[in-house]
């Protein structure tokens, strides 16, 4: 089945990832805003502060979990956009590699589907300062799950199940 752009109606689905006042969860620590979207490509704009940082001396430089997070959040947004609406992607591999550091400030990640099959999609993202310095860029490949014939997907992990022990994480 061929995939039709709908972004009104794709990305109100995700309207819920970018974070209203008060909110929590990882999109509101990021506080990322999605500017552009076009089919298999998206922008965001993301203004780290301190609180994403650590101390260099007399500066701050962004964590690189964070400048990850970020890139990690532009591939998926622009995976989104070729995805039917039953469908749903986790990331499988994910690399980032930094030429700059990147200091509290705005930012702007781009995404971009680099292929695209029935199963993985492969990403890729770069992250520039605000004035279009190359900071950093990321690769990923992302599994894709049909919620409406994959019979594992309810299917419990092994952080749920229970040890041969009977003891420690897991459980179930």
């Amino acid at each position: 089945m061929a995939t039709t752009f709908r972004p009104g109606e794709r990305f109100a689905e995700m309207d819920g990832w970018q974070a209203k006042p008060g909110e929590r969860g990882i999109f509101a620590t990021l506080g990322w805003r999605r500017v552009e979207v076009d089919p298999g490509r998206a922008v965001l704009e993301w203004e780290p502060t301190i609180d994403h940082a650590f101390p260099a001396g007399k500066d701050w430089i962004v964590h690189g979990g964070m400048v990850t997070a970020i890139l990690d959040t532009a591939m998926g947004n622009a995976t989104w956009t070729l995805l039917d609406l039953h469908e749903v992607f986790l990331t499988a591999d994910l690399r980032t590699e930094f030429y700059r550091p990147a200091r509290p400030g705005r930012v702007r990640a781009t995404g971009w589907v680099v292929q695209k099959t029935r199963r993985v999609t492969f990403a890729a993202a770069e992250l520039h300062s605000d004035t279009g310095v190359l900071l950093a860029s990321g690769r990923a490949s992302q599994v894709i799950i049909n919620l409406e014939v994959d019979p594992d997907r309810d299917r419990r992990g092994p952080a749920q199940l229970p040890s041969p022990s009977g003891g420690g994480q897991g459980g179930g």
